[in-house]
């Protein structure tokens, strides 16, 4: 029975732990070594008990704190300097002893960028942040996955009329190597619960741009318009930037299990 849970989502640091008792994983290692071995502890779980850390890619949100955890085995789409690490690459899986991976490329402003299939043959997550859209040609690999951490970074709006922000800056962010918008997120998520999916959870949520209850009211209101019912037919839940969110276990009859 595979149970997780997001340490940390957004753009200050990002990390993420799964387990189906025979296998521990972290997806990366971003933030700071404090909060993340606090989130480790308040999940019962000993740093020693990780048996591999995989990477999504080089930004400092996601590998801050990598040197701590550099004693691990680790699978990583791009090269980080004095790191050992094994090299993973796009729809080529590999295991973690009984958990099987699927690196899925993702388009973003870094040099390699990598979403994650994880799955032990009965259970299936999919971990996609940092993209600036989604591949339609994955939606046959990822559907019919019991639960999907899916990005919801920004609101458009709102990055439009940041006036920190340089048009540069801007540009990044809502372009094809940026991030996901709310409305891209909403989108696909109904095109997801369209071939059966039911559970999504809403990742990554810039701080500047963005704001929990709009991620979510977002993607409510696109299901609405569909005919799709939130609570129903399809369960949203958030990730947070600053606290362990949700721990969620998927159960045999693949029910929603929030066991925090």
């Amino acid at each position: 029975m595979m149970e997780f849970a997001l340490l940390a989502s957004g753009s200050k640091g990002n990390s993420f732990v799964i387990r189906d008792g025979t296998g521990l994983i972290m997806i990366d290692c971003g933030t700071t070594k404090k909060y993340l071995l606090s989130c480790l502890d308040k999940l019962g779980i000993s740093r020693d008990e990780l048996d591999a850390v995989l990477i999504t890619h080089d930004h400092s949100d996601h590998i801050a704190q990598i040197r701590h955890f550099a004693g691990f085995e680790m699978y990583s789409p791009v090269d980080i300097a004095d790191i050992c690490h094994a090299n993973v690459f796009s729809r080529i899986p590999f295991s973690v002893g009984s958990l099987t991976i699927t690196p899925l490329a993702l388009s973003h402003d870094a040099r390699n960028t990598s979403g994650y299939i994880i799955g032990n043959g009965q259970e299936k997550l999919v971990y996609i942040t940092d993209t600036g859209y989604v591949n339609e040609s994955y939606l046959p690999l990822i559907a019919g996955a019991d639960y999907y951490v899916m990005e919801s970074n920004h609101d458009p709006a709102m990055v439009q009329c940041n006036e920190h922000y340089t048009r540069a800056l801007k540009d990044r962010i809502l372009g094809r190597r940026g991030h996901l918008s709310n409305q891209d997120c909403a989108d696909a998520i109904l095109a997801l619960a369209d071939k059966g999916v039911r559970y999504f959870i809403l990742g990554h949520l810039s701080h500047e741009n963005n704001r929990p209850e709009l991620a979510m009211q977002t993607s409510v209101c696109r299901l609405e318009l569909e005919g799709v019912e939130p609570g129903k037919d399809v369960f949203l839940d958030l990730a947070w930037r600053d606290r362990v969110g949700n721990r969620y276990r998927i159960s045999a009859d693949h029910a929603w299990q929030c066991v925090s």
